[in-house]
């Protein structure tokens, strides 16, 4: 399935009705229950509890990774979905290139797009290779095809190659998710390096556009690209200031490319997550003192987990959501998005 033209019409409109009743619940609710793709005429609904999950409150121990980290040696271990999220067919037959998809959010969107039928690429450093072998089992587990594409997308000539690869694989794209990221926690702008800058800049800002050039010419109408931006574009932390402004021209991208790209039925539209727990925070994006409370100065009291974004990725992906473009998703445990 290309794009919503491929459903029948009964199919679309309760996708849309599926869609509207996530937004209307909260777009970041809570994933499904059991792992597996059930399909979409026979899937049986499961009750969900009503009561808020039971995730970890800091404080979190004190714990220093070197970059990029991994999220099988964090503790505790984020929760990406591995045993929660339950698909729905909602992705049947999608193809989806996903950076930075070994952990952190790009894990939890890898897989839920499995479990949600799609076949899936995923990029990631060559250091990340341990985590990136249980995403690609989690996918084959899902039934779904999983194609790993290991390279630093600080190069654009990789960058090039990865979106041709992924489409070659895949046998087609569909869905984009610009995810990987550099942050590195600064206290001070006097101590902020050129080499730092570029590293930020081009992984968060020269990547993103250089992998959605190239996709482009692959993703058929009824397409969508997903960014994942920050609440830092909004709110941005005082030690964070290169990451910062990534993250805000990454919200600027995301509304300008919905714009260019109206035209070619292709949908843009990016994810601000708040404090997640992943593999960033603890090879240097945050400080040992901001990681031992982390997430404590929101709403909620807590860190959010992976596998609460998920769901976001999902019904952005999806053709329910065909009338939804440049918009940016807040979830952010309650603080600090407009």
């Amino acid at each position: 399935m290309d794009s919503q033209h491929d459903q029948p019409e009964d199919d679309i409109v309760s996708s849309r009705r599926r869609f509207v009743g996530t937004v209307a619940a909260g777009i970041a609710a809570a994933p499904a229950l059991a792992p597996g793709v059930a399909s979409a005429q026979n899937a049986t609904p499961a009750a969900r509890p009503l009561t808020p999950p039971n995730y970890p409150k800091p404080p979190f121990p004190r714990q220093q990774q070197d970059w990029p980290g991994l999220a099988g040696k964090m503790t505790p271990k984020p929760d990406h979905g591995e045993t929660s999220y339950r698909g729905s067919g909602r992705l049947l037959g999608r193809r989806a290139l996903i950076t930075g998809g070994d952990s952190g959010i790009g894990r939890a969107a890898a897989i839920a797009f499995a479990r949600e039928g799609a076949d899936v690429a995923i990029n990631y450093l060559p250091a990340e290779e341990p985590d990136a072998r249980e995403v690609v089992a989690l996918i084959r587990q899902a039934g779904r095809k999983a194609v790993a594409l290991p390279g630093d997308i600080r190069d654009e000539a990789f960058c090039k190659r990865l979106v041709d690869d992924a489409a070659r694989q895949l046998g087609g794209l569909d869905i984009l998710v610009n995810n990987a990221a550099r942050q590195h926690s600064i206290d001070s702008i006097m101590d902020i390096t050129t080499a730092e800058l570029d590293w930020h800049f081009k992984t968060n800002v020269y990547a993103p556009i250089w992998i959605t050039k190239a996709a482009i010419p692959h993703l058929p109408p009824g397409s969508a690209i997903i960014v994942t931006a920050s609440v830092n574009a909004y709110d941005p932390s005082p030690n964070l200031l290169p990451y910062s402004q990534t993250k805000a021209s990454l919200v600027i991208f995301t509304k300008v490319m919905a714009k260019q790209l109206a035209d070619k039925g292709i949908r843009v539209n990016a994810v601000a997550p708040g404090p997640v727990w992943t593999p960033l925070q603890v090879c240097g994006g945050q400080t040992q003192e901001n990681l031992e409370k982390f997430g404590a100065d929101q709403p909620l009291k807590r860190p959010g987990q992976p596998a609460e974004l998920g769901p976001v990725y999902v019904s952005l992906a999806e053709a329910a959501a065909s009338y939804t473009t440049g918009q940016v998703y807040g979830v952010a445990g309650g603080k600090g998005n407009p």
